[in-house]
C-alpha cells in the first residue's frame, strides 16, 4: 500500500473546506483511503466526522495510504497536493 507523510498548508488545518476537498477526492478515487498522524492508526480519508476529529493543524504532519490497486500511486499523488496546498488563501 503506497503512503506518504505530508505537511497540513492550509492555514486552517483540515477543517471546512481543505477536509471537503480531500474526502470528496478519497470517496471519488473508489479506493480504500487512511489518514492519520505518523505511526498511528490512520482513519477513514472518506469520513467527514474522522478526518475533522483528527484535528490536524497547519504544519502538521499527517500520513495518507491508499490500498492497493491500479491506480493507487495516482490518487496518494492528488489527495498529498490538496493536504499540502493552502485552500484558504
Amino acid at each position: 500500500m503506497p503512503s506518504q507523510v505530508v505537511t497540513v498548508a492550509s492555514s486552517v488545518g483540515l477543517h471546512a473546506r481543505p477536509a471537503k476537498l480531500l474526502i470528496t477526492a478519497a470517496k471519488e478515487s473508489g479506493a480504500s483511503v487512511t489518514i492519520g498522524r505518523p505511526g498511528e492508526t490512520g482513519v477513514n480519508a472518506a469520513s467527514m466526522l474522522s478526518v475533522l476529529a483528527l484535528g490536524a493543524k497547519c504544519g502538521e504532519e499527517v500520513e495518507i495510504t491508499v490500498a492497493d490497486g491500479p491506480d493507487a500511486e495516482s490518487v496518494l499523488a492528488r489527495l498529498v497536493d490538496i493536504v499540502a496546498t493552502n485552500h484558504d488563501e
